[in-house]
Order: structure tokens, then sequence, then C-alpha cells
């Protein structure tokens, strides 16, 4: 039988481990924490995303856990338009919105007979001509014919293979919260849509959650601000962002008001720079493949990173399905990496982009960011939306 050990149990080592399972793998996941746990968030899922899971586990019931997020459009802190709304369905990239805990709980209910072993922290890579491929914690070494490392921006397994990927600060904080639906404010109108607001150095966005998320609704929020991440208790920090917050167009204050220090996620925002040389590594019968953050993390703003991690996982899925330990399985190997890198390259690219007009500072700055908006964004997004919605899994 086929083997693969998949390094990380989050969303990217989660779906990978499923569809290698379901195709006939025996797999081993290796998750350094005591247990497997969806961060108490949200996650807003493109369609490009959509069709990866689809596509990794047609039965996920995936459309059952997400709520449709309509175009919010974007204001300045004082609640005037710099774009208004817009319909997102003429052009089908319709993105939505689920709550982790769904997430999670579909994605290990796809697990079928993969072994997770927690408690592991993988600090061993052997990858190389004529052996095996394998990953160790200093006690125990997991050999298989593919290794995928989906262990994140500060994975073991990539620092190995590829150690120009080094990860930088992105340049600002982020924090994030699910305010539940029985303490979160009745959003109406303007207020219910899933919009955003960009002030000097700072950007929030407000998601609406389905009724059905997490069996208690809610509301979702990220707010970013420029800098480094804070070294402060959630309590302190979310004062700080009260303060930092305040005056800005409703629902903005009502929602912070709302959410309690348990429920905020502070978030180090990194990225890696450059990105890996390669995403795919022969070894003996197989090899190594790097997959999600661990391949290719990036800021968030155009909210792709998870998406990107699915359609790994599915082209990965795809490539391998077939594949016996040897020259087929090598030659996988080899083509996901061939068919990631310019994909990724090309959205990696795209985000940096935004990244520059979300945090433009100084007068002069946002004034030039706030008269070129509406001409750059549909712009920018219009061909980032077109790499989300023009992608489809690999047959």
């Amino acid at each position: 039988m086929r083997t693969a050990v998949v390094v990380g149990a989050g969303m990217a080592g989660l779906a990978t481990s499923g569809a290698l399972a379901r195709d006939g793998w025996q797999v081993t996941l290796l998750e350094r924490g005591e247990r497997v746990a969806a961060p108490p968030t949200a996650l807003v899922l493109w369609p490009n995303g959509m069709r990866a899971l689809t596509s990794i586990d047609p039965d996920g019931g995936w459309p059952a856990i997400a709520t449709p997020v309509p175009d919010g459009g974007v204001r300045r802190p004082d609640g005037q338009w710099l774009v208004p709304p817009r319909s997102r369905a003429a052009a089908g990239n319709s993105p939505a919105v689920a709550h982790l805990e769904d997430l999670y709980d579909a994605l290990v209910a796809g697990l079928g007979d993969v072994q997770i072993r927690t408690g592991v922290t993988v600090s061993a890579v052997r990858c190389g001509p004529g052996r095996r491929p394998a990953v160790g914690d200093g006690r125990t070494e997991y050999e298989a014919d593919l290794v995928v490392a989906a262990d994140g921006i500060d994975s073991p397994v990539r620092r190995a293979l590829a150690p120009e990927a080094t990860s930088v600060g992105s340049g600002f904080a982020a924090w994030q919260a699910v305010i539940p639906g029985f303490r979160a404010p009745v959003l109406t109108g303007d207020r219910g849509f899933g919009g955003e607001t960009l002030g000097a150095g700072y950007r929030f966005v407000a998601i609406p959650l389905g009724e059905r998320a997490a069996g208690r609704g809610g509301v979702y929020w990220v707010a970013t601000a420029a800098g480094a991440a804070r070294p402060e208790s959630p309590a302190t920090q979310l004062a700080l962002l009260r303060r930092w917050f305040a005056g800005w167009h409703a629902p903005v204050g009502e929602l912070l008001a709302a959410t309690n220090p348990e429920d905020l996620v502070p978030q180090e925002v990194r990225e890696l720079r450059p990105l890996p040389r390669a995403y795919g590594f022969t070894s003996g019968p197989g090899g190594v493949v790097l997959l999600g953050d661990a391949a290719h993390a990036m800021p968030h703003h155009l909210g792709q990173g998870a998406c990107l991690a699915f359609e790994d996982a599915a082209t990965l899925r795809s490539l391998v399905a077939g594949a016996k330990p040897g020259p087929e399985l090598t030659a996988a190997v080899e083509a996901y990496s061939r068919a990631r890198r310019p994909r990724t390259n090309s959205v990696v690219r795209q985000t940096r982009r935004m990244s520059a007009v979300v945090q433009a500072r100084g007068r002069l700055a946002l004034r030039a960011r706030d008269a070129a908006l509406n001409q750059l964004r549909p712009r920018m997004l219009g061909h980032a939306h077109g790499l989300a919605s023009d992608w489809s899994p690999p047959e």
C-alpha cells in the first residue's frame, strides 16, 4: 500500500490527509499540538477554494456550512463611500463565509482511516536520492513514500529543504473575532453587508455569519493596523482597538463593544520572502511536497491563503491519485511543483500590491489612494477575483 505522512493538522493538512486516504493511501497525520482544534474565528472562501474543497471531497457538504457574502463596498472612517457596493453575481465570483469550527468538523469527518498522532514536533527531515523520505521528532522517525509539509509558515520541513525562503513581517498586525449571535448587535441595511473601511494605516472588515454558523450565527470581523504585533494581553489589545477605531462609522464601535477579550484572536502577520525555489523535492520512490503556508504564506488582504492551500491539496491529490512509488510518483512530485509555483506567484504579487494600498498613511498618500481607489480597486480586485474564479481543479 502507498504510504504518506502529512505534517500539520491545520486546514491544509486535514484536507490533504482526507483526500489521500480516500484514494487508498495509508496516511499518518502528525500534529505538534495535543489535539486537533479549530481557531475560534471564521474564513472567507472564494470560488476557487470552494471548488477545491468539492474536488477533494464531493460529499463534504461545503455549501451547507458557508453563507454567501455580498460586496459591501469600501468606506472611509466617516462612512462616506470610496467604492459603492456592487453585485458580484454577474461575474460569478461571490465569496462565502464559514465558521472554522464547522469547516474543521467537516474536514475531520472526511479523514476516514487516517492515523492521527498529536504531540509530535518535527525536528528532522530526510530527503535525498536513493532513500525514502522521512521526518522525525528526535524519538520516532516517520518514513513514507510521500511526505507532505502542511506545517505553516515556520515549517521545519521547508527550512530544511528550501532555506532561502524566510518569514518576515508584513508591516502590520491583525485581530480577528467572532461575536456569537446572542451577543452580536443587530445589523440591518448597509450595516448588514460584508464591507470594509479604510483609514490611515487601519482597516476594518465586518461580515455577518449565517444563522447555522457553529450553531449560533453571529458576526465575524477583522481589524488591521500598521506596525508590529502587540505584546499586551487580549483585554489591553481590545481596549486599544476600541480607542483606535473610536469615531468610525456604525457598526464598527458597536462590534468592538460587543467583543469580549476571550473572543479576540491577535495575529502576527508574516509572509515568505522569497518564495521557495520549488514546492516538490524527489527522494527515493517519492518525495516531499510543500503545501499551504509552508509554501506560500502571504498577507491576507485578498483572502486567498487558505483557498490556495485547498488548491494545493486538490492539485496534489489529482497528480498522485494513480501514481505508484517509483518513477510515477517522483514525476508527480515534480509536476506538483511546476503546477503550483506560477499560480501562487501570481496571487502573492497581487496580494502585495493590495497591501501597499491598504497600508497607505500620510495626508498626501491617503488623498492619492482615495482618489484612485474607485478605479484601482475594481481593476486590482477584478484581476484577483479572476484568478480566484477562473481556477478549476485539474482532471
